[in-house]
């Protein structure tokens, strides 16, 4: 039986783009396990630091495989993978796609978790949404900024 993991994760931006950051929970179901994860860049999209967080999220996870449940409030996230856009994507070489270097890095880590995702309305009032909101937007508002090379690249 395969031990279960909850993860809830939100990106930001203070301009789009702009500062921004990524917010993370990680808690294991049936145990007191439950650990917070932040950091902030220099200049990102909002779209990035969601997707970004679902990747480190899923890159901290020692143990493979898992069954994790990812809930999220990008539907840019959720759909592409539930709606298997990204599959279709890959086929193609990520050709015309935006943030195709971490759609990339998303597969290199996808297959190692029995995964599932879920839609939550984002601003609801959802506890857990909520905290990985303010974790996201403190990250971007803090001191020692990371830098998004491949999107600066891009600009």
């Amino acid at each position: 039986m395969l031990d279960k993991i909850n993860i809830y994760t939100d990106g930001s931006s203070i301009g789009n783009p702009g500062p921004g950051g990524y917010g993370i929970i990680i808690e294991w179901v049936g145990k007191s396990y439950v650990k917070e994860l932040s950091d902030g860049y220099k200049l990102t999209t909002n779209n990035r630091m969601e997707l970004l967080a679902v990747i480190i999220a899923l890159e901290s996870l020692k143990k493979k495989p898992m069954q994790v449940t990812i809930f999220s409030d990008s539907k840019y996230v959720i759909d592409s993978v539930e709606k298997k856009w990204i599959f279709e994507w890959e086929k193609k070489n990520f050709k015309g796609k935006k943030n195709s270097d971490l759609w990339r890095r998303f597969l290199g880590i996808y297959y190692d978790h029995i995964l599932k995702f879920k839609w939550i309305r984002g601003h609801s009032n959802h506890p857990k949404n909520e905290r990985c909101d303010q974790l996201a937007f403190n990250a971007a508002k803090g001191n020692n900024l990371k830098v998004d090379f491949i999107f600066e690249d891009l600009m």
